[in-house]
């Protein structure tokens, strides 16, 4: 990295903070899903209680990240509140294997109707919240996930959590200009170069959200955008963060030292994407590059392995 300032990618503090715990827009995102999760398991309606009683442990059977506990604490609230729980490792706690997450009580019908729908998300996020505290590890303070998403804000909080950067948490969050914005804007010009320029030149930043990120396929355009940007400098503008896709290490490496040659590096984060994979991270390590975006950190991801036994069983 350029610097020791951690990019505006890092927005994971708008989903949850070791002081609050969630957000109301983290919170939001849980009750959609939760609910949605419940449906597709057949529960349509909160488990009302029995008389039978049981104990279970939520144990790890694999060394993890747990991430999770916010949306299962939500979703005993609303879909089962006769369950009590108790957790030894909270959202943002190493586990290891063998080690006991959880115990919960309650009656048998509503905790064993609970169970799988529980272990799913519980395992999922820790899943993902692992995988990103093995990149970031290598890579700290670099590695993003991006749109790529199968639970949307939750696998952001997760990423976060596991000391990954979040980059846009959705849509509106920032404004980035991508290569199919481009391609329906400014008819009059025949490039994407020349489109970058003028779309620079005229953007107001109070539009633009938490940051202003154009993405670029060639060195050309890379340049073009910064220089465009560094002459608004007398605006007392934040950085412009481009996006250099599929660039791969070494042409990265060259792009970060023809701005710094050219003087422009300062005014802008230098983002790359496309084909990063966790065995090149020290090759990028050594690039130049601030941001590292990866779908690697979330979307494919395992599970952190978890059991739920009941006293007995």
């Amino acid at each position: 990295m350029t610097d020791q300032k951690r990019p505006p990618h890092d927005r994971g503090h708008e989903l949850w903070t070791a002081e609050g715990g969630p957000s109301r827009m983290l919170l939001a995102s849980i009750d959609r899903w939760v609910n949605a999760l419940l449906a597709d398991d057949g529960i349509t309606m909160p488990f009302m209680g029995g008389s039978q009683k049981i104990d279970a442990v939520i144990f790890a059977r694999s060394d993890g990240i747990v991430v999770g506990t916010a949306a299962i604490d939500h979703m005993i609230q609303i879909w089962a509140p006769s369950l009590k729980i108790s957790w030894m490792a909270g959202d943002g706690k190493k586990v290891s294997k063998g080690d006991e997450i959880a115990v919960v009580s309650g009656e048998k019908e509503t905790l064993l109707g609970m169970e799988r729908s529980m272990l799913n998300l519980l395992g999922q996020l820790s899943g993902i919240a692992t995988e990103a505290k093995r990149w970031s590890a290598r890579a700290p303070g670099q590695i993003a996930c991006t749109r790529k998403t199968t639970w949307g804000l939750l696998d952001k909080w997760a990423v976060h959590l596991g000391g990954g950067l979040t980059h846009r948490l959705h849509l509106y969050d920032a404004k980035m200009l991508k290569e199919n914005d481009l391609a329906s804007m400014y008819q009059e010009h025949d490039d994407h170069s020349s489109r970058i320029v003028a779309f620079l030149q005229e953007v107001s930043n109070e539009n633009c959200g938490a940051f202003l990120e154009v993405e670029v396929r060639e060195e050309k355009e890379a340049i073009m955008a910064a220089a465009a940007w560094a002459q608004r400098q007398d605006e007392n503008l934040p950085k412009l963060v481009i996006m250099l896709d599929n660039f791969g290490p070494e042409r990265s490496r060259e792009v970060a030292s023809q701005l710094t040659e050219m003087g422009l590096r300062e005014h802008v984060y230098l983002e790359a994407s496309g084909g990063i994979i966790f065995s090149q991270l020290d090759e990028w390590h050594e690039s130049g590059i601030d941001v590292l975006s990866t779908s690697a950190v979330n979307r494919g991801v395992p599970p952190l392995d978890l059991s739920m036994i009941v006293d007995g069983a």
